[in-house]
């Protein structure tokens, strides 16, 4: 597949129309260059931030069977449950900053049958096991990619320009952990946490299953992405991948949440760097390894809350952060036009 991305542009007299609010310059720090990012987006002195949604992409790993989570494997279809039914953390935080959810099925191991709120994108019922073979075909990856894509090209049909992504899959913190060690070169031990909860035999065990699968694969270290992608990935993994990267060719704004979700950005800005300028990084997550995607992304997050839900809430919380960037700049008085003098 193919993206074309626009890079990112100056729009003329956007950067001084900032300024020439009444504040001091660069008073109210990281909204400043949020609103200059919107605006270079969209190419606009304004900015809309029209029918935003968050998108749950909700996946199963074979590895998940070894042993590499605290939990099992059937928490990813119940709490695809608990979703649909509307208490989950991250139900309550959409309904409350105003964001409309979405629940993909990606690649569950479970049958859900047609649900009100459920968008079945279903690959396979859930990735092989990539400490024995490689978690995805290269025909199930394209396919993940390519469903992901369609589901934001959808909803930019229907007018939305922000979506915001989020992520279900017990054991997805591993195949996230693989993927940052790849594609970032930082030690794997560096890039493996305690996910759902893991005490320290829990940790080493995952630790060293990790291990095993990395050498299995024997990637060399400048490996094609897609080829990581399919070798450690989840569908949920792929999926949102191919939803940032149509995102971003049709100019939304991409609320990135935490360690998972910025894996599959990690892949996305090897496909098409300029993807990176179209990112909000909504928090830093207490998962080692998101420190490391962070830094290869050269990224400052809105938020350290000592968070690592996942499920898009770092995204829900930090959005009305982002829609105040967007107010001052549509609605705050100038110098000139509040007949207040700027400073000598």
């Amino acid at each position: 597949m193919h993206f074309a991305i626009p890079p990112i542009a100056a729009v003329p007299g956007l950067q001084s129309r900032i300024d020439g609010k009444t504040k001091p310059p660069g008073s109210l720090g990281q909204l400043e260059s949020l609103a200059l990012q919107i605006g270079e987006i969209q190419q606009s002195l304004t900015a809309r931030l029209d029918n935003p949604h968050l998108l749950v992409f909700a996946g199963d790993h074979g590895a998940a069977r070894a042993g590499v989570s605290a939990f099992p494997q059937e928490v990813t279809w119940q709490m695809v449950e608990n979703f649909l039914a509307g208490g989950a953390a991250i139900n309550v935080f959409a309904r409350h900053n105003g964001l409309q959810l979405q629940v993909i099925d990606a690649g569950v191991a479970h049958a859900f049958g047609p649900r009100d709120g459920l968008v079945d994108a279903k690959v396979a019922f859930g990735t092989h096991n990539y400490i024995e073979q490689a978690a995805m075909s290269s025909g199930e990856r394209d396919a993940a990619l390519a469903r992901g894509a369609a589901i934001a090209n959808n909803l930019g049909e229907q007018g939305c320009r922000v979506i915001g992504f989020g992520e279900m899959g017990i054991g997805n913190t591993a195949a996230a952990a693989l993927l940052t060690h790849q594609l970032t070169g930082l030690p794997l031990a560096d890039c493996v946490g305690r996910g759902t909860g893991l005490d320290d035999a829990g940790l080493a065990r995952k630790q060293a299953l990790l291990a095993r699968a990395a050498e299995r694969a024997g990637l060399p270290a400048d490996a094609d992405a897609l080829t990581v992608l399919a070798e450690f990935g989840g569908f949920e993994i792929a999926m949102m991948t191919g939803a940032m990267l149509a995102a971003a060719e049709r100019r939304m704004l991409l609320l990135i949440d935490g360690f998972i979700v910025t894996s599959a950005l990690l892949v996305a800005a090897r496909i098409a760097p300029a993807i990176v300028d179209y990112c909000v990084f909504c928090h830093r997550s207490a998962e080692p390894g998101h420190l490391a995607q962070l830094r290869a992304l050269r990224a400052e997050p809105l938020l350290d809350l000592g968070l690592r839900l996942g499920e898009g809430t770092g995204a829900a919380l930090a959005w009305p952060l982002v829609r105040a960037a967007a107010a001052f700049l549509n609605e705050m008085a100038s110098f000139a036009s509040a007949g207040v003098s700027e400073q000598s």
